[in-house]
């Protein structure tokens, strides 16, 4: 078995994407030694054409089914970020009543006529 061949078995092993240039990397060989050779060449393309018609799903947690240390952290974050969220949310609205309530009082104390006068002016 010839090195491309052990770097191509070796990256579909591992699920890589199977490049010219990926196995170049992997076997330690040059893209143009790899473009030379036909049957390298041959060997490239049909892995790649079954990876491109069956895409590997993406893995979202460990093999032991718990998720991964960086998902477990970002949902903490994202979790700590919403309730931030809806806490500052919550101190705009009652801001906005008072003030809303402060400017109703206002009016009232105006009256009726100087609410006019305001609004011509």
């Amino acid at each position: 078995m010839t090195v491309p061949e052990k770097g191509l078995r070796e990256m579909i092993r591992h699920g890589k994407p199977i490049t010219s240039r990926g196995l170049a990397q992997t076997a330690d060989v040059s893209l143009d030694f790899l473009y030379r050779c036909t049957e390298i060449r041959r060997r490239v393309e049909q892995p790649r054409s079954q990876q491109q018609n069956h895409p590997p799903r993406p893995v979202a947690e460990s093999p032991d089914g718990s998720p991964s240390s960086v998902v477990r952290t970002l949902t903490a974050q994202l979790a700590d970020l919403k309730q931030r969220h809806r806490d500052e949310v919550h101190a705009l609205r009652k801001a906005l009543e008072a003030a809303q309530s402060e400017n109703l009082e206002l009016r009232r104390r105006l009256g009726p006529r100087h609410t006019v006068e305001l609004r011509a002016s």
